[in-house]
């Protein structure tokens, strides 16, 4: 009797009642990021940009805000500032590793930057030394780009193969439109907004692929019990049975999902922010693509309605009839 309940036990939400405006909110969204992607770019970090990993190491604590300060005077561009944490380090060790973009025209910062930057930070802590300085140029930079590209198209890739592997070949068109649509839309907002985009996003993206396809998954096999439970019933009517009856599971997972993403960007600090940004988003736009995406597509292609004849040349048994819009 003290079961939280986010929704009722049977509700009978017509989730294909405005398809065209959503699936068209989609369509646009998507036309927008691709003219972002040509007009505005990506804001790349230093991981994509190329620049300069100074380590640090103290006697005293990390002040990760002093640090920023007394560096963001030198007018250097994107400074990323960490504290590192290690089991091994001594209960009087603390390390930071502060990294700087790459100057115009430089394939790293110059010797006199680095200096200047020590310099500053001798100001907040007298005690700080600085046992590695390291490098990322530009031809670096290029080859993570690449293996960024290749490694999210390939987990679109193998989360396809998969689908297609497990279901039939409308629900893989269905999942693999709406992963494309996930990532895409994800970049799209780093692009509109000129978010930092750096190897953090990456692993969001990679993240946000396997949510969504999860989510999808859920979705699907519950279709397929369902197309062969209601052999009658017109297709539509059993997506929007069966999202009615997985909605409950999908926003408890969602939300459950967001209260830890909130608090890591409110409390986590500026490193993970894009990171967690592109996950809250990603949760969004995830269920958003499983519901009006995955499933309109699902509806618009037909789909065999009973697993348990191998063949069957009846006509209108195999595949539905084309809907009607």
């Amino acid at each position: 009797m003290f079961r939280l309940k986010l929704v009722p036990d049977t509700t009978t939400i017509n989730f294909f009642r405005f398809w065209r405006l959503t699936f068209g909110a989609s369509v646009l969204g998507l036309m927008i990021t691709i003219v972002s992607l040509f007009t505005m770019g990506l804001n790349f970090g230093i991981d994509f940009r190329g620049g300069t990993t100074i380590r640090t190491e103290s006697s005293q604590a990390v002040d990760v805000g002093a640090y920023r300060q007394a560096i963001g005077t030198l007018g250097l561009g994107d400074v990323t500032i960490t504290e590192v944490f290690d089991p091994g380090f001594r209960a009087d060790q603390f390390v930071a590793m502060v990294r700087i973009q790459a100057q115009d025209g430089q394939e790293a910062v110059s010797p006199e930057m680095i200096a200047a930057v020590e310099a500053a930070l001798h100001t907040v802590d007298p005690s700080v030394t600085f046992p590695s300085v390291e490098s990322v140029g530009p031809k670096v930079s290029q080859e993570l780009i690449k293996t960024a590209l290749i490694s999210v198209i390939l987990a679109n890739f193998g989360m396809m193969a998969y689908i297609w592997l497990r279901f039939e070949w409308q629900f893989a068109v269905g999942a693999a439109v709406a992963l494309v649509h996930d990532a895409l839309m994800t970049v799209g907002v780093f692009s509109l907004f000129q978010i930092k985009f750096d190897l953090t996003t990456i692993a969001a993206l990679l993240t946000i692929i396997g949510y969504s396809v999860n989510d999808t998954v859920v979705i699907f096999d519950r279709v397929r019990e369902n197309l062969i439970k209601f052999k009658q019933m017109p297709l539509k009517d059993v997506l929007n049975l069966t999202i009615n009856e997985t909605l409950s599971r999908t926003l408890m997972t969602s939300i459950t999902t967001l209260l830890a993403l909130i608090a890591l960007f409110a409390f986590g600090g500026d490193v993970i922010r894009g990171f967690v940004f592109a996950m809250i988003f990603g949760v969004f736009v995830g269920c958003y693509s499983t519901v009006y995406v995955a499933t309109v597509i699902l509806w618009r292609l037909g789909v065999k309605r009973d697993w348990s004849k191998t063949q069957d040349d009846t006509p209108g048994t195999q595949f539905t009839t084309k809907p009607k819009a």
